[in-house]
């Protein structure tokens, strides 16, 4: 199939912040009287939505958020996470990742951010590390859909792609998706969409046993290599 539109996790694959927001929900959790278990961030929430982390953990310790509660254990995430950003003189943007975009765009296609993520989390990095206009969309952990494993935000992000540009007729099979974790290439793969994994944040050898494609380092990414992955055709979209 002929590769039409990338589309990009974000923690992990963007931006090297997994350490921030472990902090960070170690210290929510704190703040409620609960504590986190060694290794249970990275267990829970890596690859996952900030609304299923938190769910999750705190369900762990029999304790059902309302929605309007959960919604405040959101914002304060996200005003923790602005601070912490704010904060630094420089941010850990993975290297190789604007060389990689700037490839994208000479080739035409279009580029979008599908992540578990706030939305103010995304905008704050994007804007600041001079990304945001690359991108034609973003699909967000504020737009509730299923949080991955669950395929719906990558069919969200062909959908908003076609509601934007109706002259693409994009098809999850001309997509490319960029993960560094489990629950996303699970995600794109339900959603029919081929897979580069980097190995951000798991080793080689666990990430390649998913992946259809795995590296390293965006520099190994070959624009030849990646178009040569693309043509062939990927599985049918599972039924959850």
């Amino acid at each position: 199939m002929t590769l039409k539109a990338v589309l990009f996790d974000f923690n992990g694959v963007i931006i090297n912040d997994d350490p921030i927001h472990e902090q960070i929900v170690d210290q929510l959790m704190l703040e409620e009287n609960l504590q986190l278990k060694r290794g249970e961030f990275r267990e829970v929430c890596l690859g996952k939505s900030d609304r299923a982390c938190l769910v999750e953990l705190f369900n762990r310790r029999g304790r059902f958020l309302t929605e309007v509660y959960l919604q405040r254990l959101l914002l304060r995430k996200a005003q923790a996470y602005k601070a912490k950003i704010d904060s630094l003189e420089t941010l850990p943007i993975y290297p190789g990742l604007a060389d990689f975009i700037a490839q994208i765009r000479a080739e035409g296609l279009k580029m979008a951010v599908v992540s578990g993520a706030m939305r103010s989390d995304i905008e704050l990095v994007l804007n600041r590390a001079g990304l945001a206009e690359n991108f034609e969309l973003i699909v967000a952990g504020d737009d509730k859909t299923a949080s991955k494993p669950a395929p719906d935000g990558y069919l969200l992000a062909v959908e908003l792609m076609n509601q934007k540009y109706p002259d693409l007729n994009l098809r999850s099979g001309e997509c490319l998706a960029v993960e560094d974790t489990f629950a996303g290439i699970q995600a794109a793969k339900k959603a029919g969409i081929q897979v580069v994994g980097v190995t951000h944040t798991y080793p080689f050898h666990m990430i390649q046993r998913q992946a259809n494609w795995t590296v390293d380092y965006f520099a190994d990414l070959e624009w030849d290599r990646v178009e040569e992955i693309c043509a062939i055709a990927p599985t049918a979209p599972k039924a959850e």
